[in-house]
């Protein structure tokens, strides 16, 4: 009988999760799924100056976001130090840590006199061999064997082969009492029943100190599998001056989580050719194995184009709820649920995030757009003050029905009694209703508009071309 797969993510709350750690989140998360197995959270936050409760509740919330749950947790490493203290003790008393009373100041003085003899810059060992007890001021070191290999059999990287001289004797209990993370980790992960441990390839140097601790503890050693980093298009390490880096600025720039979620499962993983994926072909197909070794290139214009997809395939009625918020941040009007969806409906092909469908809306939203000056200038002039009186008196005096295919008969039977291209006349009114050239539809926009604020609109339009029409005369 197999082991039940278990997987954790363990982010620390010194900031907001950023892109590299929603993919291992997103992974672990898959691999969990995929084995039917157990996903736990937890939360890294021994480092007590940086980390912040404002930083653990963004991560839960990104977590959410991402449609990312899991079966324990979240665990908080500050609540069980009692247990690390624990298996200190059983290492110091196993011979395998041995307390050390050298400064700070005096371990780094020697690693410089090390480096600058060209020595490996580690602990030389002063305590090793004192036989030294528990007292203030001193730390609680491993007994790294100073012999031998120690090998990794990597699921992504492969076999990783290092040298236990090259190793450093690693605090494990620092002299204010809190654990190291190389430490807390391997406890944490003997005592949740870790089976495979899933994370960025930076941490691939602790992996022989972490399984150098579990064969000291006598315990059975997790699989690994160190995932390659995210590069940017310059392809040095992705950061903050690649643009935005976590995952709640991207929810703040209108992309939608089951976009995210997608791109940064392609972003080193693959299954053949294709590029999207329901939550549930994901979790069907997920493999480590199909990982990549090399490091992945975050691309905007790919996320962007999956962003889009998204939000064409999704209704109207889902998108309101995720646009809304984004509405109310531009300080628009309020607007009926079902005047939104109308005019969702007409944009969803022309934007590719939330924050651009807002920036779309505008014209639906405000009481008075504004006119693009190029836009006006072109079509708002003299010569069109004729057409969009006429517009706006037939318009006026038409009783029938205001939806999109009555009022194409309607502008077309107006374009051949005036002579002129219907396009001509399309444009004015573009103008007039929206403020650009570019928009959806016309008959579209004036159908969810509605008649009053059409000729409303109309008429500014008309009052803006004759002062035009004034102010080009009295010059």
């Amino acid at each position: 009988m197999h082991k039940q797969v278990v997987t954790r993510f363990a982010p620390s709350p010194t900031g907001h999760l950023h892109i590299g750690g929603a993919r291992t989140a997103i992974f672990n998360w898959l691999f969990s799924r995929h084995n039917e197995g157990k996903f736990i959270l937890r939360i890294e936050d021994t480092d007590t100056q940086r980390s912040t409760t404002e930083y653990t509740e963004s991560i839960l919330e990104s977590l959410r976001w991402l449609g990312i749950d899991w079966d324990e947790g979240p665990y908080f490493q500050t609540k069980r130090l009692d247990l690390y203290r624990a298996y200190a003790e059983k290492l110091y008393h196993s011979g395998w840590a041995y307390y050390c009373e050298c400064s700070p100041e005096e371990v780094e003085r020697r690693r410089q006199e090390a480096f600058a003899r060209g020595l490996k810059p580690k602990y030389d060992g002063t305590c090793r061999d004192k036989g030294l007890t528990p007292a203030p001021g001193r730390v609680l070191r491993f007994r790294c064997p100073q012999g031998g290999i120690t090998v990794i059999r990597d699921i992504i990287k492969g076999s990783l082969v290092f040298d236990n001289s090259e190793l450093d004797d690693l605090v494990l209990i620092r002299s204010d009492g809190m654990p190291t993370y190389n430490f807390s980790v391997i406890v944490d992960d003997i005592t949740m029943g870790i089976t495979h441990v899933i994370r960025g390839d930076d941490h691939v140097n602790n992996t022989p100190k972490q399984v150098l601790l579990y064969q000291a503890l006598g315990e059975s050693v997790p699989e690994f599998a160190h995932v390659p980093l995210i590069l940017g298009p310059d392809r040095k390490r992705l950061s903050k001056r690649h643009g935005a880096t976590s995952v709640i600025a991207y929810r703040d720039m209108g992309f939608l989580p089951e976009a995210l979620f997608n791109y940064l499962v392609r972003l080193g993983w693959s299954y053949g050719d294709q590029e999207i994926f329901t939550r549930e072909e994901l979790v069907e197909k997920f493999t480590l194995e199909h990982v990549g070794s090399s490091a992945s290139i975050f691309d905007m214009e790919k996320l962007r184009w999956i962003n889009g997809y998204y939000i064409r395939k999704k209704s109207p009625q889902d998108l309101v709820d995720q646009l809304i918020p984004f509405l109310k941040e531009r300080g628009y009007p309020e607007r009926e649920r079902s005047y939104l969806i109308r005019a969702i409906q007409t944009l969803q092909a022309r934007c590719v995030t939330l924050s651009e469908m807002a920036d779309a809306m505008d014209f639906y939203m405000v009481d008075e757009v504004k006119y693009e000056p190029q836009a006006a200038e072109k079509f708002l002039t003299p010569d069109t003050a004729g057409f969009l009186k006429d517009i706006i008196e037939a318009i006026s005096l038409r009783d029938g029905q205001f939806d999109e295919r009555a009022l194409e008969e309607f502008f077309r039977r107006l374009a051949d009694e005036r002579g002129v291209k219907l396009k001509v006349i399309a444009q004015v009114v573009r103008v007039g209703l929206t403020g650009r050239t570019a928009s959806p539809g016309l008959f579209e926009i004036m159908d969810i508009l509605g008649k009053e604020t059409v000729i409303r609109r109309l008429e500014r339009a008309l009052d803006y071309a004759t002062a035009f029409q004034k102010s080009a005369t009295s010059s």
